[in-house]
């Protein structure tokens, strides 16, 4: 472990992606974001930040950073307690994220999720 609070804990992934992958959870209990209290969001993403600098600054090779949280199975969630990645990347490395590249869709489509969306914030 590399960080500890009252609310969170900053501890190295036992399967990194590269070295100096991070994970940053909260201590109380949320399955996923719909779960989380807001201020202990708000204290992991302090968390999440300054690891990030962090990792930048150790000597770690590590060229960019990545943050990834996965909130459901379909969203490759597989340890169902809120969790975010810090991921040092560089050039060459093997990690990949594939958003893949599709058409846009059009703009009438775009207005309406952002008011659906809106409607719920």
């Amino acid at each position: 472990m590399f960080y500890e609070d009252e609310w969170t804990l900053g501890f190295m992934d036992i399967a990194p992606v590269n070295a100096g992958h991070a994970l940053i959870i909260p201590k109380r209990h949320a399955v996923g974001l719909g779960d989380l209290d807001p201020e202990d969001g708000r204290r992991i993403w302090d968390v999440t930040h300054r690891t990030a600098v962090a990792v930048r600054s150790s000597g770690v090779r590590c060229e960019g950073v990545n943050l990834f949280l996965a909130d459901g199975r379909a969203a490759f969630q597989e340890v169902f307690h809120v969790h975010m990645h810090v991921v040092p990347r560089f050039v060459g490395d093997p990690f990949r994220i594939d958003l893949g590249r599709r058409d846009a869709p059009p703009r009438e489509q775009l207005d309406d999720t952002a008011t659906r969306i809106r409607s719920q914030m």
